[in-house]
């Protein structure tokens, strides 16, 4: 089950949750807001995760460039492996975040293959709505 904070999130958190050991899930925004999360999840708890996450990202990001002697870098995804389980972070192209949390026997493959699955489907769903013109109504 899916909480929803705004618009209609659980198509793309409820099929992460099919995966065995999965425990919770959050849709954000590259800032850090929520833009829904699973129901093994408080709203402050998601809020909580989401801010880390933002920030989390923001230094592999940082990281990942400095290492490439770079200036800036864009991250595919971040495993974080702990005692508890395993967090993925998969950001999206069009500024949004998939971030998933499975205990320690989830099968990080089937997680990551699940996440980047969903992430492909919400940026196919964001290239098919209807584009917008300069004044922000739909053309004709």
């Amino acid at each position: 089950m899916t909480s929803r904070e705004a618009g209609d999130t659980a198509w793309v958190l409820e099929p992460i949750l099919e995966v065995p050991r999965v425990v919770a899930a959050v849709l954000l925004t590259r800032d850090g807001l929520v833009t829904g999360y699973t129901d093994a999840l408080s709203q402050p708890s998601a809020e909580r995760v989401a801010a880390i996450t933002s920030t989390v990202q923001a230094a592999c990001r940082t990281a990942a460039a400095a290492f490439a002697d770079r200036d800036s870098a864009e991250i595919r995804q971040v495993v974080i492996e702990s005692d508890h389980g395993y967090v993925l972070i998969v950001p999206t192209d069009h500024g949004t975040c998939v971030a998933a949390y499975g205990d320690g026997e989830v099968r990080l493959d089937l997680l990551a293959h699940r996440v980047h699955s969903q992430v492909a489907r919400l940026g196919e769903k964001a290239m098919a709505a209807a584009p917008r013109g300069t004044d922000g109504s739909t053309p004709a």
